[in-house]
């Protein structure tokens, strides 16, 4: 038999979304998990608190896809509604790609792993993987958007 108590236990739940919660990912440092739910919305939530940091407010659709920059200072959302939103870590939506992007919805997005070289990857259920570049954004140390 096993020993519950060996397999950890639970410090906190984390509430707060309005409808399911579809996905969850830990920040590389560890101190932050990033939520996104079918209510439109991404929560960043303070691990250690069990509390809401962040509501990442914008998309009109459920929220599918998500990742976090290799320096967790930017994260980047798809969505139902067909967009992908690049946001600050205090929740800001820095750029939304809608015009160019997916002609359906966004099932995953990913950063690359290198910061000095920031690259996204999107792929949708309109059978097309968007490689996009980001050499024309640039943030401060703050994550405010500075020049594009």
């Amino acid at each position: 038999t096993r020993d519950d108590d060996s397999y950890g236990y639970p410090k906190h739940m984390l509430k707060g979304h309005n409808h399911f919660v579809f996905d969850v990912v830990i920040s590389s440092d560890g101190q932050f998990a990033l939520s996104l739910s079918w209510d439109h919305t991404l929560r960043l939530w303070d691990l250690n608190a069990g509390l809401t940091m962040r509501r990442f407010i914008g998309h009109t659709s459920d929220v599918l896809a998500f990742s976090f920059s290799a320096d967790n200072q930017q994260i980047i959302s798809g969505s139902r509604d067909k967009t992908i939103k690049l946001w600050n870590t205090l929740g800001e939506c820095k750029y939304d790609i809608k015009d160019d992007g997916h002609s359906e919805q966004v099932s995953c997005v990913r950063f690359s792993p290198n910061v000095m070289n920031p690259v996204i990857v999107s792929c949708g259920w309109d059978k097309v993987a968007n490689v996009r570049i980001l050499f024309c954004f640039f943030f401060s140390i703050r994550g405010s958007l500075v020049a594009f």
